[in-house]
């Protein structure tokens, strides 16, 4: 396996809350990402159909039985992505006819099993063969995002051998999670993904934070979102009343595993950011630090990630 690969991140606008249309996109860009070299691509979090910005940008979005949030998250139900399903077997093929590995979030529904009706926050990683590798939901949402999703659990927390080399993903504040970041870091990363609505400063300290305690890469992917797509039901807030003002405003950038910027963050536009690392860094920065190696302690700390099966079917 050679130790450069040239990665990406497609920091872009779905087409919010219509899941057909933001596939289609999805699907252009990873075929551009494709033409220009990238051999690993993410989009950042929940990018089909789009992050639930109304949350904190509609004032009224919260309150008890409110008839046009109701609709609103029917209206998510509804182009939320079943695994597996259709949407997914496009993906799949997309990773594969671009012989690319394709890391993508995703509003989750659940259509049998336990949690039938629940919506999750999820990151679903495929092979460049177009093998889904793996299916992680976020542990916790955060603060208004438990209106519309459902706590993740264990089955995602790892790394997986991709032809890229291996690959982990977290969601926003899970990084601030210190058990979870170590259950990543025990699962061997040399890349991890780390996705956000937009990379703002304490984002983009978790990330440099992460790389250089994992000892890994890290892509930090922001969305791009403007005002006027916050759904047309939701009274906006007023920072938010210009259609064309950004309220989502990307700040995506590329870490190395000693915490540099192998690219800066790049705000208030549509890019693919990508660059190409050497995995061989790694090896080099593992002498100073490695967190479940020779800078664990065993002895004091004793370390258990429980492996308990998912409760939801998909049939």
């Amino acid at each position: 396996m050679s130790q450069k690969v040239t990665v990406g991140i497609v920091q872009a606008s779905p087409v919010f809350m219509n899941l057909e249309a933001s596939l289609a996109k999805a699907v252009s860009l990873v075929e551009e990402a494709a033409r220009s070299g990238v051999q690993l691509v993410t989009f950042g979090e929940t990018w089909l159909p789009g992050y639930p910005a109304w949350l904190d940008y509609c004032p009224d979005a919260a309150l008890w039985n409110h008839q046009p949030t109701k609709e609103v998250f029917a209206r998510l139900r509804q182009n939320s992505v079943v695994v597996p399903s259709k949407e997914t077997v496009i993906l799949s093929q997309a990773a594969r006819d671009n012989n690319i590995v394709l890391v993508i979030g995703i509003n989750e529904r659940v259509i049998k099993g336990a949690g039938n009706g629940t919506l999750y926050n999820s990151l679903l990683t495929f092979g460049s063969n177009g093998e889904l590798l793996n299916h992680h939901r976020k542990l916790v949402p955060t603060f208004t995002e438990r209106l519309v999703w459902g706590q993740g659990d264990s089955a995602g927390l790892k790394a997986v051998d991709t032809e890229m080399g291996r690959v982990g993903s977290l969601v926003c504040w899970e990084h601030w999670m210190p058990l979870t970041r170590q259950a990543m870091h025990v699962s061997g990363e040399q890349i991890h993904i780390s996705v956000y609505p937009t990379v703002h400063e304490m984002h983009l300290i978790a990330s440099r934070h992460y790389a250089f305690e994992a000892r890994s890469f890290v892509l930090a992917a922001g969305l791009i979102m403007r005002a006027e797509d916050l759904p047309v039901e939701l009274e906006r807030c007023a920072e938010a009343n210009n259609p064309n003002s950004l309220v989502l405003r990307g700040g995506s950038c590329i870490i190395a595993p000693d915490g540099s910027l192998v690219v800066e963050p790049v705000f208030n536009q549509e890019a693919i950011v990508s660059a190409e690392i050497d995995l061989s860094l790694i090896d080099k920065e593992l002498m100073t630090l490695d967190v479940s190696g020779h800078y664990h302690r065993p002895d004091v700390f004793e370390f258990k990630l429980q492996n308990g099966q998912r409760e939801t079917t998909h049939k």
